[in-house]
């Protein structure tokens, strides 16, 4: 009878959970069942280039100075579960919730967000929250993190909103008491 210690478990752990939230993410309901979510995993060489990232975006007067703090909380992580959004309207006649009058309207002004779009993927990012914590798992979702990963580009060209969940396990979590 053998003895497996809790350290050599834990990032099959975090990568399982990190599985199953964005399989919740994927599940989650989207408007007019229209799907335009991004989900990917991030880990080792990724997590550091995100929290270089996040370092640049401050040093270039781009983001503010939480910037720094959400870089290095991201080091301390083990994973980081990114969730993903594309600009694309959904063709509905009288909306009027991005702020323009319809989806006719608001293609003519392609930076501006679908609220719709936003919308499922905050729904998204939620379920992905709620299987973190479900499995008792440290977690934050960080708009700064998905700053940086749209910067990166590593979700896609056409994906333009991003949120980054890092996960952790410990007996401390890095993500209260944060300063």
């Amino acid at each position: 009878m053998g003895i497996v210690n809790e350290f050599e478990i834990r990032n099959d752990v975090l990568r399982r959970t990190a599985e199953k939230m964005m399989t919740a993410a994927r599940t989650a309901p989207k408007a007019k069942g229209i799907d335009n979510i991004e989900i990917a995993i991030a880990e080792g060489d990724t997590v550091v280039k995100l929290s270089e990232k996040l370092i640049e975006l401050v040093n270039e007067g781009k983001g503010p100075e939480y910037f720094l703090r959400d870089a290095q909380n991201i080091l301390s992580s083990h994973i980081v579960v990114l969730f993903g959004t594309r600009i694309k309207p959904l063709g509905i006649k009288y909306c009027g919730f991005c702020g323009y009058e319809n989806c006719e309207e608001k293609l003519k002004n392609t930076d501006v967000p679908c609220a719709l779009n936003t919308g499922d993927l905050g729904i998204a990012v939620g379920s992905a929250a709620s299987v973190a914590m479900d499995e008792r798992i440290d977690n934050r979702i960080m708009h700064s993190v998905g700053v940086a990963a749209v910067e990166l580009k590593l979700l896609g060209e056409d994906v333009k909103i991003i949120y980054g969940i890092p996960l952790y396990v410990g007996s401390k979590n890095v993500f209260f008491d944060r300063k």
